[in-house]
Parts: structure tokens; sequence; C-alpha cells
């Protein structure tokens, strides 16, 4: 990708570094241009490897989030009358375009977020696969038509698209989040606004930059990068054009902002916070069971909302399974993303640390023991080892919060009953993790716990066909298949006589 003239770029300490974000794009994009903020400010990226800055970007605010409000009402009614089947094939121009550039994204993703190159290269990956999903399900939006139980006329049902959509991301996966909510907003005809997370903002101009030359129509999308998420979004969810949030994030932060979307009686998706539970049971394959483990908790470095938080193992398998376990977080190489033979980066910022550091420390100190890590790096940069924590007390923190870092705490159980109580003890619901190789009682214990998702024998669900989405604190709505445009429309019930 050859940089805009608008771009600019910052000296870097690392050369690789530099190579990567040479060509990315560092201003607004709004109605189709790039556009420095209205009061001329920036922001600074950092690589989480270093610490150093990589990048400045724009920092938008209230008054470039109405700007790019108003380029998508300017696009709305152009784009909202666009054949199905034009906006697939805009779609799926993306995701070939997605394709031709994804190492030059995966590097990208990895410089501004700090994961393991084989982490951004699946993401790349997983981003594309929305543009394509949705570019097949443009042309298949629903409808019904018969007659009414009474004979006096025809029930006629339809789906349009909703309005103008504002989506919120955050930085831990910076392309898959922004395709999984610009894609099915597309495809349904709806113009949109993405805020991108601060930490991580350069990938997300990277796709707009992508959209473009894919020929989606300027003002469809806009991009509005910001330190002041707070205040611009909210002004935008205030704005009576806004009709759509989808909001990926954390609870206490969607809490917040579905009182400012109440309103204007927006309407809302929201996938919040998770605390999964990973259940091994006696009878499990234990090979199976640890694999399933590495990928469940270890996926993106345990920074993502579906990374297993507590880990309870029957007590048959229980010193096998944590044995094994340990053994194989011990052996992950730690490292800078880019570097080739790194399987774990660093965290995402100081704060980050931070609070697995205190986490792991409150749960040692009420009694857990410690099998392996434990304790941050001493090195440049956001580290902390893959660590595993045996023995955890029920009252230790780290079984409440979300712990957003490779750690896995291990609490034994002995009945179907308890695991399924404690797995439930919690205000979230996303995901869960269920490994036995007997598929009835995986199946019924599936249907007990209180989550939108659950793998059984396998660490990972996210797959564009599936919705995506949690119970309880972990959201509202549904994000991927066909479930995920329906978000983006609304049905119109029309009784027709003749």
């Amino acid at each position: 990708m050859k940089p805009t003239p608008a771009q600019k770029t910052t000296p870097l300490v690392s050369p690789a570094s530099a190579a990567v974000v040479r060509d990315a794009p560092t201003q607004l994009f709004i109605g189709g241009e790039w556009v420095s903020a209205k009061e001329d400010r920036t922001f600074e990226v950092v690589d989480p490897s270093t610490g150093d800055v990589i990048a400045t970007v724009s920092d938008g605010d209230i008054g470039d989030g109405i700007s790019a409000v108003d380029a998508a009402e300017k696009a709305a009614a152009v784009w909202k009358a666009t054949s199905p089947r034009r906006r697939s094939d805009v779609l799926m121009k993306c995701f070939h375009l997605v394709l031709e550039r994804a190492e030059w994204l995966a590097q990208l993703i990895t410089v501004e977020n700090g994961k393991a190159l084989a982490d951004a290269r699946s993401e790349v990956a997983y981003a594309a696969e929305f543009f394509r999903w949705y570019g097949e399900e443009a042309v298949r939006a629903p409808g019904e038509f018969g007659p009414a139980p009474s004979g006096a006329n025809q029930i006629i049902v339809n789906h349009e698209p909703i309005g103008i959509a504002v989506l919120v991301t955050p930085w831990n996966f910076p392309a898959a989040m922004a395709t999984r909510k610009i894609a099915p907003a597309l495809a349904a005809g709806c113009t949109c606004i993405l805020k991108p997370a601060a930490e991580t903002p350069l990938t997300a101009l990277a796709i707009g930059e992508i959209m473009r030359q894919a020929g989606v129509p300027a003002g469809v999308v806009n991009i509005v990068t910001t330190r002041k998420a707070g205040p611009v979004v909210s002004a935008m969810l205030h704005d009576k054009r806004v009709r759509k949030l989808s909001f990926t994030g954390s609870t206490g932060v969607g809490r917040t902002l579905l009182r400012e979307a109440a309103d204007q009686v927006v309407s809302c998706s929201m996938e919040l916070g998770g605390n999964a539970p990973f259940v091994v049971f006696d009878d499990a394959d234990l090979e199976t069971a640890v694999a399933g483990a590495m990928v469940a908790k270890m996926r993106n470095g345990g920074e993502a909302c579906t990374a297993a938080n507590r880990f309870y193992v029957q007590k048959g398998i229980l010193e096998n399974f944590t044995r094994r376990f340990a053994e194989e977080m011990a052996a992950l190489k730690v490292g800078a993303g880019l570097a080739p033979d790194t399987q774990l980066g660093p965290l995402i910022t100081e704060a980050a640390v931070a609070k697995v550091e205190r986490l792991v420390d409150d749960a040692i100190a009420k009694g857990a023991r410690l099998v392996t890590g434990g304790g941050r790096l001493n090195r440049d940069g956001f580290y902390y080892p893959p660590t595993v924590l045996a023995d955890v007390s029920p009252d230790a923190e780290i079984l409440r919060e979300e712990i957003f870092g490779p750690v896995a705490p291990v609490i034994a159980f002995e009945t179907e009953d308890e695991v399924v109580q404690m797995a439930n003890d919690t205000e979230y619901g996303l995901v869960s993790y269920v490994f036995s190789s007997d598929l009835k009682r995986a199946l019924a214990v599936a249907g007990r716990l209180e989550s939108g998702m659950v793998g059984i024998n396998r660490g990972v669900v996210s797959d564009a066909a599936a919705p995506f989405g949690g119970m309880k604190q972990s959201g509202l709505g549904r994000e991927g298949s066909h479930h995920g445009m329906l978000e983006y429309l609304e049905t119109k019930y029309i009784a027709a006589s003749w």
C-alpha cells in the first residue's frame, strides 16, 4: 500500500517497526478523505514490546465526530439505495485486498498491539472472513409475505437499514473487531463511523484505506481516532441522526454507553466482558484437554474476552492436567512479536502488567501455589510470563476479574453439579469450555452453563459464520452469522389489501 499525500510518520527507534508503520495512514478518515483533526492535535502510539513511540495519530474531538456523522448522513441515502449485489461486490473486493496485504497488516497489528506475529496472521485471516461472509450475506436480506389469518389482507415483512451506526472497537483485535462491525453494517445498507481504540489506531486506519481502494463510496465508512473517546462517542450518540451503536469492550464502559444511548433510544449491540470457565472432566483425553487449554488461554496472549479465565479440573485428572499444562506454558518463547520464534508477546500497556501482577499476588497471598511463571520480566516493554496457579482459593480476586493476560488459575472439583455451580458463579456469561469423552454429558453440561457460547473439546469458538455474543453482563445482541446483519436492520410490517 502506498501512503497517501496526507499521511505522515514519526522517527522511530526500531527500524523494523519503522518499515511497517511507514505506509500506515495517521489522519482521520472522513467523507472519503484523509484529514487532520480540527484542532490539529495528535497523540502517540507505542510499541508494547519496547515502550517506544512508533507514530503520532490525529486526535479527533467532538467536532470531528459530528463531521463524521455529517459525512455518513450525506452518503446514507445513496448507499441504502445501492443494490445488495453491488454492496456484495464491494465487500468481496475488500476481502481480496485484505488478503493481498495480509502480511503487512499482520506486522502492523504486531507492532502496535504487541501480539506474536503468528497470532496477528490468524487475526488478519479472521478479519478478512467477515468481509467475505457479509459479501455473501448482503444478497440474503430476509423478508416474509403471506395472508393474514383473517384473510382480510396480506402481511408483508421487510427489513431495511437501521441508519447511521457508531462502531466502537477495542485494542485486542484491532482488525477483526473493525471488520466484524463494518461488514454487516455495509451489507445491511448502513453508513458508519468507526472509533477504534487509542492504543491500536493504525490497523483501523489501514483497513479504512483498503476499503477506500476497494471502492467503498465516500462517507459510507468514516474513522475517528481520539484520546477523548467518552465525549466524542457521547456527542455522536446524542445526535438524532445516529440510530445504532455497536460496542466491544469492558462491561463497565458498556453500562455507561447504554445509559448514553437511552437518551435517543439508540439500538445497541454490546459485546462486553468475560470470565470463561474451562471445565475438564476425569474422562477427558488429557492431551486434547491440554491442547485446548493452551488455545483457550493463550490465543492472543490471553488478552481476549473469550480467554479461559478459570480452569476447573476434576480431581481424578487434576495432577496430570496441571503438570502437563504447566509444562506447555513454561515452554512458550516470550519476546517481541516480530521476532520469528516468539510465541508470546508483551501485554498492551504497563497498566495491564500491573493488573495481572496484582491478581497473581492476591491469589498467592490467599494460598495459591505457583506452578510456573509469576513475576514480571526484567526487560523493556510490557511483559508478563506464562503462569499457572494451583490450589486457588474461592475468594481470590483472579476468579472474579477478567485477567486479560497469560495466567491460568486451576481449581479442583468433584461432581458435575458442583462445577456447574462454580462455573455459573459470575456476573459474566460470554463463553465456556467443556472437555469430556462423554458427549452426552458434555452437551448436558453445556446446556446448564449460563453463557452465550460453549466450546466442547475445543479451545476456540470464534467463526464469522457463528453468532458471537453472551448472556448476563457479557452483552446484548450477536455479531457474526446471519444474526450479525440483523443487528443493522429494522423490521417493517406492511398490511396490504388489493
